[in-house]
């Protein structure tokens, strides 16, 4: 349960110290304006995402089994935190009429609001925690593997789709209701061109960011081999936006939405709103399966990139334990970021020293100096938020992929796409699992059957109707199925072996009418496989006969892709005897 005590000991100072430092420093940079930003999307105060920054990636640093990846806020799961904040503390809840009874109609109370909508975060994080160390107890590390790798870039692809539409607003300076549940994507790509030009100056300033942090990202990608640490575009725009914020006055003298109160200091730990639990249960296995699966796979791949290997549970403990313990101090659900984690690991990063010291930096902001970013304009996060999802967009470029090599794995993907973006991450994911599970029992239930032929040569069976050189023994059949024999797919099993072995055998193809033939008579002319000379009838004048045309002694039932066979499968195949013994095998 505690992995660090496992290589800090031995800890290489000379060889890993230095290395560590740079990176835990170049991601500390990348994480401030990170996590102000995702708390954008997650609902709640920008100084949540600087507390939900520092205590988890912390703790993961003595919990966690990957050297490499970079836990704290994430776009996926801040934005499937702020559906639910929104749902249970929408706007309407808290309009309240002016204190001086004039007749100015209700106003929004957004401190009321935002307090709320931090306890449903709180209070979700907590349940998300709890399920994720109770299922690592269990060993249930297992779970992600139904959370297939088209499933999950759909998924993925249509939560990007979802957060720049939320972040449409701020980008463009419109003043919009947040949305959540199904068609909400819909509903705010409607509602936000309809304010464009309420605050030119906002927008003007977001697009500069936008095409600076665009340019910034390309310059790294094109030249990450021989730049030493790549250019920290995103807290460059922090600083700049800042300060033009601060200099120009842009919230008093041009209207623009800034970040506001950042209080000094950490808050001490309280305990959650447990009265909200049962209306989160739901939502909270939801972002703790995401979460898990975000995480365990990032961490599979750099570990599979550096030799060494991850354990699946303790990383689904040691994310439980980051999200439980941390909600205690106001932060939100949690798991690791591409993004920063690719910062991390290029950079030079060893292990989590990197990560402690990244939450280091962070800290230093939280006590210190939080107050400077308080006119750091929302447009500017915005734009940080979208170009962090170009990679996201990218994974469009699976779908032709997917058309060529599997189409039932691009039917996963567009499902998962589709649902997501139309009935919200919650359903859509729903959705997406179920139909990923209809497609194993497709797959199942409508298996590929050959007949088998030896490859001269080799000791290779292939089908003899796929390939040439593949030749039959002679009196032997050979039947292959693709799959295991159950319930569902017995009767197809029996079906396609009557139709490629069993009738293949007996009966001579007559390629010039549609014939029948009359029952054989007796049953011991069965038993003996004899057809005899029996009369055929035919729409056409011309008689024919059918003859015996081959002599097959044996079938061989392949069942190499078979894991398991259920009774209804076995009982399948003893119907099938008193054939082979009609025919004479």
């Amino acid at each position: 349960f505690l992995p660090i005590l496992t290589w800090l000991p031995s800890y290489p100072v000379k060889q890993y110290l230095f290395s560590d430092v740079v990176s835990g420093l170049s991601t500390g940079v990348v994480q401030l304006p990170q996590g102000l930003a995702y708390a954008m999307l997650a609902a709640v105060p920008p100084v949540y995402g600087l507390y939900s920054s520092f205590y988890p990636v912390l703790l993961y640093t003595f919990f966690g089994t990957s050297r490499h990846i970079s836990v704290g806020t994430f776009a996926v799961i801040s934005l499937m935190i702020g559906g639910v904040a929104v749902r249970e503390a929408p706007d309407s809840m808290f309009y309240v009429l002016p204190a001086n009874g004039s007749n100015m109609s209700a106003v929004l109370d957004v401190e009321a609001r935002d307090a709320r909508r931090v306890q449903v975060a709180v209070v979700l994080t907590t349940l998300v925690g709890i399920i994720q160390i109770v299922l690592g107890l269990l060993r249930f590390g297992f779970v992600a593997i139904y959370l297939t790798e088209p499933l999950v870039r759909g998924f993925t692809t249509a939560a990007a789709v979802h957060v720049v539409v939320s972040q449409l607003k701020y980008l463009l300076g419109v003043k919009t209701p947040r949305f959540s549940g199904p068609l909400s994507a819909i509903y705010v790509s409607l509602m936000a061109p309809g304010g464009f030009v309420t605050n030119i100056t906002t927008l003007i300033l977001g697009l500069v960011c936008l095409v600076f942090l665009y340019v910034v990202k390309d310059l790294n990608e094109r030249f990450k081999k021989k730049l030493p640490i790549p250019i920290p575009g995103e807290i460059i725009v922090v600083i700049v936006s800042t300060g033009i914020s601060y200099g120009l006055s842009l919230a008093e003298d041009y209207k623009v939405d800034v970040v506001g109160k950042i209080p000094t200091g950490l808050l001490p730990p309280a305990a959650p709103e447990f009265s909200l639990l049962p209306s989160l249960i739901t939502d909270s296995f939801a972002v703790a399966i995401v979460g898990f699966s975000m995480g365990i796979s990032l961490a599979k791949i750099f570990a599979l990139k550096h030799g060494y290997s991850v354990d699946g549970n303790q990383e689904l403990i040691a994310l439980g334990l980051c999200n439980f313990i941390s909600s205690f101090f106001k932060t939100f659900t949690i798991t690791c970021s591409m993004s920063r984690s690719l910062v991390q690991e290029s950079t030079g990063g060893k292990t989590q020293i990197a990560g402690l010291l990244a939450s280091l930096v962070v800290l230093l902001v939280v006590v210190a100096i939080g107050f400077v970013f308080q006119p750091l304009p929302q447009t500017a996060l915005a734009a940080i938020i979208m170009v962090n999802l170009l990679g996201m967009f990218k994974q469009f470029r699976d779908i032709p992929t997917l058309w060529r090599t599997s189409k039932i794995e691009l039917a996963i993907w567009l499902v998962a796409f589709v649902a997501s973006v139309l009935l919200g991450l919650d359903y859509g994911l729903l959705v997406a699992i179920s139909f990923a599970i209809l497609t194993v029992i497709y797959r199942t239930q409508s298996p590929k059957t050959a007949t088998l032929g030896h490859v001269p040569g080799t000791g290779l069976y292939c089908d003899v109707d796929e390939y040439e050189e593949a030749a039959e023994y002679e009196g032997i059949k050979i039947f292959h199925s693709n799959s295991s024999i159950y319930f569902a797919n017995s009767d197809l099993y029996l079906n396609a072996l009557k139709e490629k072995v069993i009738l293949s055998t007996v009966c001579v193809c007559v390629t010039h009418e549609v014939l029948s033939y009359n029952h054989m008579e007796g049953e011991e002319e069965q038993r003996n496989g004899r057809l005899g000379d029996r009369h055929m009838e035919s729409n056409s004048e011309e008689t024919v006969f059918l003859e015996h045309p081959s002599t097959v002694h044996s079938i061989i039932l392949d069942w190499t892709p078979v894991s398991f066979i259920d009774t209804v499968g076995a009982k399948a195949i003893k119907q099938v005897l008193p054939l082979f013994l009609v025919w004479g095998f």
